[in-house]
């Protein structure tokens, strides 16, 4: 930025560059302020579960079938399901969101189709997740007829999240250097050669950042798998794809919504909503991992 001539005097000088000192140092204390602001709303959300939901935690809880209409036992129904869920849609939603990706980047140019298509599927993204529980019941579970289950729910989750591995895949992939190609060019290597051996490895951080949250809103969805997937009450695992199952958010939906003793559900709920908390945290956590120790092995 230039300085006018009216300026350009040490004494001015001095007292522009304090001025532009105070707003960066204002700038800075807005965003501590907001990050300090929202790390004590999260805590306070987690230690309130926690607090919640840590007497009912036990081996039995954890492992054990639900008994006497979900107000003893255990709830693991919930959490093998929540996990076949979340699983399913990422087997279903990753290979496709990273080809189209890849398509998307490499194959294509920047004419107006692209941008539209990439417009849509930004658009998709901020979809209410109930639209997409009335897309899976219509689509899935009536005209294919899979019913209500664990194939319909997670197509359904499938299809919400891959939007959203996408666009970061998207991302991830224009953050590669065009310095990348050019080498694998160089070295005589097909377009899908260097993109497989070259860019998608060195994309694999930014990737797997979508997959992180994929994974974490699949999880913790209710809406979508409210009308393809989910039963309120079961006494056995799910035997097929094709079968009813339970799930965690919507297991503490109904112990709270629909429960016919609150007094011995509400403490099930607290401690359901923390074992989903806790199963989200950790698969993030795994991913954080591998996402970091792929970090180490940038070539830039």
């Amino acid at each position: 930025m230039e300085i006018s001539p009216a300026l350009n005097t040490p004494l001015n000088i001095k007292s522009y560059a304090n001025h532009r000192r105070l707003v960066q140092k204002i700038g800075i204390s807005i965003l501590f302020l907001s990050l300090i602001v929202t790390i004590f709303f999260l805590f306070i959300i987690v230690i309130f579960i926690a607090v919640r939901g840590a007497g009912v935690l036990n081996i039995e809880f954890l492992t054990a079938m639900p008994r006497q209409a979900m107000t003893k036992g255990g709830i693991l129904p919930a959490i093998l399901g929540t996990f076949y869920l979340s699983l399913g849609a990422v087997i279903f939603a990753l290979p496709l969101g990273i080809l189209t990706a890849i398509y998307l980047n490499e194959y294509t140019g920047a004419n107006t189709l692209v941008r539209i298509i990439k417009m849509g599927i930004n658009n998709l993204a901020g979809v209410p997740s109930i639209v997409f529980g009335l897309f899976g019941l219509a689509i899935f579970v009536k005209f294919f007829g899979f019913g209500v289950s664990l194939l319909s729910g997670s197509l359904t989750l499938a299809i919400m999240i891959l939007p959203v591995i996408i666009s970061t895949t998207v991302e991830a992939l224009k953050s590669i250097p065009d310095s990348f190609r050019e080498a694998g060019y160089g070295v005589g290597a097909t377009k899908w050669q260097m993109v497989r051996g070259i860019i998608l490895p060195a994309a694999l951080p930014g990737i797997l950042t979508g997959t992180i949250l994929g994974i974490g809103r699949a999880a913790g969805e209710t809406a979508p798998i409210l009308f393809t997937a989910v039963t309120f009450f079961s006494r056995k695992l799910p035997k097929s794809i094709l079968s009813e199952v339970q799930a965690l958010p919507y297991h503490i939906y109904a112990l709270v919504t629909e429960g016919t003793h609150p007094k011995e559900q509400i403490p099930i709920a607290y401690g359901s909503a923390l074992v989903l908390l806790l199963l989200v945290l950790g698969l993030d956590l795994i991913a954080i991992i591998i996402r970091t120790r792929a970090r180490k092995k940038k070539l830039w």
